[in-house]
């Protein structure tokens, strides 16, 4: 190193360790920050209408529900961070401004990933498990938290709509809500619904299968055929796929029951694997293993691990 005059010094030893450490935190660091921005550069968030003044976003993490009407902007979850101007700018194509409302489903990252940035402009609103569990998330920007919480049920009244929020306990997690616009006939219900895929069902956070099925019984109970559903993940869904979806849990479940019952091993399990009939229902992240695993943990309990 050297000085104003031109000298020569040499670098401490110990300062050089600590310099290059330093250098080596933030090359990783920047790799880091590249690697997420590649992750979702090639991600487009496009719209579908569903009914009335209700669209449907798709892009990377969670669907969203959107309203745009005299009222404003409203909108159902808001996928990852990175996507929030292109989900912005979806909704601008629609008419929409920054979104008054924001309700969130649940907790995970995936749907509550631009809470910051929305929550700048607009109220969260969320069943009051999420914003426990959000704060216990240490990186989670405050202004990204819920500020209107509820315990059982909440009702909106927006874009000339009647909107139920209904908490359903102890399903995808301890913290679900689905959306109901009841004269629009459309329901958001989350993660509760993967159309045409396995759901993961968080067993970490409160979540149950067999809380799951019931929960789902709950919302067959009470929804009308011709009800339009935006699922958490999946196309754009209706009563039929929802049964369909219903109909597999139980008898995948029913399934592994009956094997564990006869003391068969988790590897043999997953070696037989699903019905021919379920097997397209695998996908990038629950596949049918793991499907299957998280099964078999609901049926003998917190032994089996399972990896988020």
């Amino acid at each position: 190193m050297y000085d104003k005059h031109g000298l020569r010094h040499q670098i401490p030893h110990s300062a050089g360790i600590l310099l290059l450490s330093l250098c080596l935190l933030l090359f990783t660091s920047a790799t880091a920050s590249a690697a997420a921005a590649d992750q979702f550069a090639d991600v487009t968030v496009s719209a579908e209408k569903v009914a009335g003044n209700v669209y449907m976003l798709v892009g990377s993490g969670g669907n969203i529900g959107v309203s745009v009407g005299p009222d404003g902007t409203l909108i159902i979850d808001d996928q990852y961070a990175p996507l929030a101007a292109r989900i912005q700018a979806a909704i601008s194509e629609l008419g929409g401004a920054k979104p008054k409302l924001v309700l969130n489903t649940h907790f995970h990252g995936d749907h509550t990933g631009g809470n910051p940035d929305f929550g700048a402009a607009g109220t969260i609103i969320a069943h009051e498990n999420v914003r426990i569990r959000l704060l216990n998330d240490d990186g989670f920007d405050r202004i990204g938290l819920p500020l209107v919480t509820f315990s059982d049920r909440l009702r909106v009244h927006f874009n000339d709509d009647q909107l139920d929020i209904i908490h359903l306990p102890a399903g995808h997690t301890d913290g679900d809500s689905i959306i109901w616009f009841k004269n629009a006939n459309v329901m958001h219900l989350g993660d509760h619904f993967f159309n045409g895929m396995f759901p993961f069902i968080d067993l970490d956070n409160g979540g149950s299968v067999h809380g799951y099925l019931k929960n789902l019984d709950t919302v067959l109970a009470t929804a009308p055929e011709d009800v339009h559903i935006i699922p958490g993940h999946g196309k754009l869904g209706n009563l039929v796929q929802l049964k369909e979806s219903l109909e597999m849990i139980r008898s995948t479940l029913e399934d592994v029951e009956e094997a564990l019952a006869e003391n068969r091993t988790e590897a043999e399990i997953i070696e037989a694997g699903v019905a021919q009939r379920w097997k397209s229902y695998s996908w990038a992240f629950i596949n049918e293993q793991r499907w299957l695993e998280i099964l078999i943990r609901e049926v003998t309990g917190p032994g089996v691990s399972q990896s988020r």
